[in-house]
C-alpha cells in the first residue's frame, strides 16, 4: 500500500501506532492506496446524482469524521464505483488526495451491476422513525457538543430533524377507569329470551331459533 504524503506515525509503549491522514483529514477505513483527487475518473454512465445539499452535509461529516469508507476503483476500467457522492464531497473540501480501494471485476456487467447496487440497496432500507427519534433526542441532550459537532453530523438538516421530532410522539398512557357497578334490576334474568329481528337467543345456551 503507498503511504499517504501526510503519513504520521506515533508509538507508545513500545507500541506502534500508525495515523494515516489525507490531505490533513484522518483516514480510518481500509484502502488500498492514498491517491490524488484529480487522478479519479468518474464513471460516466453513473446514473445516481447528488445535490448540493447532500454533498454539504457529506463534506462537513468526512471533515469531522475523517474518512470512514474509501473510493473504490474499477482495475478493469479505471473508473470510479462505489463514492462518487464522497468524491464530490473532497471537491469541496478542496483536499488534494483521499483514500482509495482498488477492485477486479471480472465483466463491464459485474462492474455496472456493483454501481447500481451501491445505490439501490441503501434505498430499500426502511428506517425505525420512533427509535431514530429516540437516538437523535439522546444526541441532542449534549453528546455531541462534547466533541464539538451537532446533529447535522447524522445527515439530517435543521428542517429535517424539527419535521422529525414533531412527528411520532409517544403514545399517552392508558386512564385506568372504575368499572361502574352492576345495576340492582339486571337486564337479563334466568330464562329471558332475546328477540334479535326474527330469531331468538337463548341467553344460557346461546342457540338460535327461527320465530
Amino acid at each position: 500500500m503507498d503511504q499517504a504524503p501526510d503519513h504520521l506515525a506515533s508509538g507508545s509503549t513500545g507500541t506502534l501506532t500508525e495515523t494515516v491522514e489525507a490531505s490533513g483529514i484522518v483516514v480510518h477505513c481500509a484502502h488500498d492506496e492514498i491517491v490524488d483527487v484529480d487522478a479519479l475518473v468518474p464513471n460516466p454512465r453513473n446514473p445516481n446524482r447528488h445535490s448540493d445539499e447532500q454533498i454539504r452535509l457529506l463534506s462537513k461529516i468526512i471533515k469531522h469524521q475523517g474518512w470512514r469508507a474509501p473510493i473504490t476503483v474499477s482495475n478493469r476500467s479505471g473508473f470510479i464505483v462505489r463514492g462518487h457522492g464522497r468524491l464530490a464531497a473532497a471537491k469541496l473540501l478542496a483536499v488534494e488526495c483521499v483514500p482509495v480501494d482498488r477492485q477486479d471485476y471480472a465483466s463491464e456487467a459485474e462492474e455496472w451491476a456493483d454501481l447500481i447496487a451501491d445505490n439501490r440497496l441503501s434505498e430499500l432500507s426502511e428506517m425505525d422513525n420512533p427509535a431514530l427519534k429516540e437516538l437523535l433526542q439522546q444526541l441532542d441532550s449534549g453528546m455531541l457538543e462534547v466533541a464539538g459537532a451537532d446533529l447535522e453530523l447524522t445527515g439530517y438538516t435543521d428542517q429535517a430533524l424539527a419535521e422529525l421530532m414533531s412527528q411520532f410522539e409517544p403514545e399517552e398512557e392508558p386512564v385506568e377507569v372504575d368499572a361502574p357497578e352492576p345495576p340492582a334490576q339486571p337486564v337479563t334474568r334466568p330464562g329471558d329470551l332475546w328477540l334479535l329481528g326474527r330469531v331468538v337467543q337463548c341467553p344460557r345456551c346461546g342457540k338460535l331459533t327461527d320465530v
